[in-house]
């Protein structure tokens, strides 16, 4: 239907003499206050809002079932409405005061429709609106009170007419059954109240075709359930409470949402008995989206259930709406069980996937004590040691996961760390002894900016140098290469750090685009000067029960640089079918990888992939070419098969590859491939 350019609508209150058909029910003095108070008092609880078969959509539409103002049948309760009355001017058509089956049959000579004063309708269709509507009251029919009764509910039922009155007139051929009815107004405006987050346009667009026209009841209840669908497919607590026709064709509706007036936090224990909780409530509200006077969302609920349970301090979190008062506004309560201790000391172990010779050489051990919730503010703490046969890492680590007095979610971390770990990605020695000693300190800010985007910018002080087997400093490895690039035995850089990602939905498989920047502050004079770039992307589809994974990732460094921090190419996360770092240390790379994994059983996935990876000619310009004496290519590839296993941990790899200079290697892995 074309769009009628003259429809106008109107969103204020206005004020005009109200249309005052026959009342069919008690209005109280402020309904729309009193209805949603009555709604309050029905609202479901979900304890339990962040299950996994929590289904907000069929919740609301369980609440919107039950009897109360919000499921008004406007075909029995509306006030465009008016009842329908018989009063037959024959004593013997006087209905009985009690039905039986022996009632009294008159016999009809004619059956027309007119207006209530006895006249012929001005709109023809209106006519054949109401006689199509009649089932039984035809001419020469022997009819009962009732089945008149039935046909004048009929009329009105059909929805164009406000009242309808049968009277019986005894003409010189018999009774004539006439239908006196009084059609509806012309719609020609619309007042609408209290629909604060509904849109305009959406409540525009459902009235434009009825401008100008008969105002018909049937249509108005799909609107009104439309309405109402709007409200549930959005998990928000509003629906139609009332409808009204005003003088001069204006249609005044009345919308009722359930605002939130306050939230409070109450600690319980694991028998659901109240307690004293460490936690500080502010630093819990804070994490709510949900703020005072937004009209209650159980999706936005759901999401504020699971960023608390984020936190990592709490065991059991919900939320449960209750009335405020008669206010028609609704107060929420947030149950957290907190968990037993914030605290306490955690050993493991597992395998290094980057070391790949010698037996046992992969091994790590672990152990941290740490805190969870330090004063309350859900700030960390954490000191921890990895050991290995040849690298170590202690790191004592303090990160506030919300800055007081910040409103844009800002995070600051402190971190100092002593490492060890393995020189041979970029100068393998014949005996494999040299390491990499490194003391790292720095302060780090991290903010979201977009959604599924996050900043992190910060300073870090770094000393890094090469040592042999027996601990001591060393700067030349055995090709003669350097192994600093200031020629000291260390070398000393403060970076300015420079971070952007983004995630996708979280799936394994899903979009995911990091960018590092470190830049060298020029502090001292022999501090080091560089810039250095990295990027990785990883993008999944999906064909059919098959799923597409592919990932490229690159970099590339200006200055002077410390060689061991060159990039390294070849292994598990770089070209598989090559051993860690073997086919390229470049002051640039590109590493690029396409990999098809597909169902087998269970959480069993197999899966056939290719990588290649190249320096792009970089080698030779990294201080010392610790590439070129050890024959690195600088380019290859590799392809292979493999299986993954899904747990706790990620999902788990194992892969055969071979590579361009035809040997085969096993790779085991922990993860998403970087």
């Amino acid at each position: 239907m074309p769009q009628n350019e003259d429809v106008r609508f109107t969103t204020s209150s206005i004020k005009l003499p109200l249309f005052s058909p026959p009342p069919l029910h008690h209005h109280t003095p402020n309904p729309f206050f009193t209805n949603l108070h009555l709604i309050l008092q029905n609202l479901p609880k979900f304890p339990h809002l962040f299950h996994k078969k929590f289904n907000p959509q069929n919740a609301i539409l369980e609440f919107l079932r039950k009897p109360n103002p919000f499921s008004w049948n406007l075909s029995n309760t509306t006030p465009l409405l008016c009842c329908a009355s018989i009063p037959l001017t024959q004593s013997n058509l006087d209905a009985p005061k009690t039905w039986s089956g022996k009632e009294e049959r008159v016999l009809i000579s004619e059956v027309l429709v007119r207006n209530k004063d006895g006249e012929e309708l001005e709109r023809k269709d209106l006519e054949s609106e109401a006689l199509d509507a009649l089932k039984v009251c035809r001419p020469n029919s022997a009819l009962t009170v009732r089945e008149v009764q039935e046909d004048v509910h009929r009329i009105v039922s059909s929805g164009y007419f406000c009242s309808c009155m049968p009277v019986a007139v005894d003409t010189r051929d018999g009774i004539r059954l006439v239908f006196q009815v009084e059609p509806n107004q012309e719609f020609h405006g619309l007042v609408c109240e209290g629909a604060n987050v509904l849109p305009a346009r959406f409540i525009e667009d459902s009235f434009r075709d009825g401008y100008g026209k008969i105002v018909n009841i049937k249509r108005i209840d799909e609107i009104i359930s439309s309405i109402n669908g709007w409200y549930v497919e959005r998990g928000l607590f509003g629906a139609v409470s009332g409808i009204e026709m005003l003088s001069g064709g204006m249609i005044k509706l009345e919308v009722s949402e359930a605002e939130v007036n306050n939230t409070a936090i109450r600690f319980l224990d694991r028998t659901g008995e109240p307690t004293v909780g460490k936690t500080r409530p502010e630093t819990i509200l804070r994490q709510l989206t949900t703020k005072k006077g937004q009209v209650y969302s159980m999706l936005q609920g759901k999401r504020d259930v699971d960023t608390v349970l984020a936190m990592g301090i709490m065991e059991d979190v919900s939320i449960i709406p209750q009335p405020a008062g008669d206010t028609g506004k609704v107060d929420l309560v947030m149950n957290v069980v907190e968990r037993k201790s914030g605290g306490g000391i955690s050993a493991g172990g597992g395998i290094s996937s980057g070391i790949t010779s010698g037996p046992l050489t992969g091994l790590i051990g672990s152990c941290a004590i740490y805190h969870k919730n330090l004063f309350g503010r859900n700030q960390k703490l954490n000191l921890s040691l990895e050991r290995g046969q040849i690298d170590s890492i202690f790191r004592i680590n303090y990160t506030d996961p919300w800055i007081e007095g910040d409103d844009k979610r800002t995070s600051r971390s402190i971190m100092i760390q002593n490492s060890r770990t393995p020189g041979t990605l970029v100068h393998n020695q014949p005996d494999g002894s040299l390491t990499i000693g490194c003391v790292t300190a720095g302060i780090e800010y991290s903010r979201p900016f977009r959604p599924k985007w996050n900043g992190t910018a910060g300073i870090i002080f770094q000393r890094a140098g090469a040592r042999d087997d027996k601990g001591s400093p060393i700067i030349r490895d055995s090709y003669s290469s350097p192994l600093t690039a200031s020629g000291n035995t260390h070398d000393d850089m403060l970076l300015a750090k420079l971070e952007n990602v983004y995630t996708g939905s979280g799936d394994p498989g899903s979009s995911v685009f990091v960018f590092n920047m470190d830049q060298g502050l020029p502090v001292w004079s022999e501090w080091l000067v560089f810039n250095r770039v990295n990027a990785r992307a990883r993008k999944g589809f999906s064909l059919g029960s098959m799923r597409l994974l592919v990932s490229f990732s690159g970099g590339h460094v200006v200055g002077n640089f410390p060689p061991h921090e060159a990039f390294a190419i070849g292994g598990t996360n770089s070209v598989r079918g090559y051993e860690e770092g073997a086919v390229g240390s470049g002051r640039s790379y590109v590493v690029g990888c396409g990999e098809v994994s597909f169902p087998l059983m269970g959480p069993v996935e197999g899966a056939v992939f290719a990588d290649y990876g190249t320096d792009l000619g970089s080698g030779p310009s990294v201080p010392g070419d610790p590439a070129g004496p050890r024959g690195k290519p600088g380019s290859g590839y590799g392809c292979g098969v493999g299986i993954r296993v899904d747990s706790p941990l990620g999902p788990l790899r194992l892969e055969y590859a071979f590579n361009d200079q035809r040997t085969g290697r096993f790779h085991f892995g922990v993860g998403l491939r970087n």
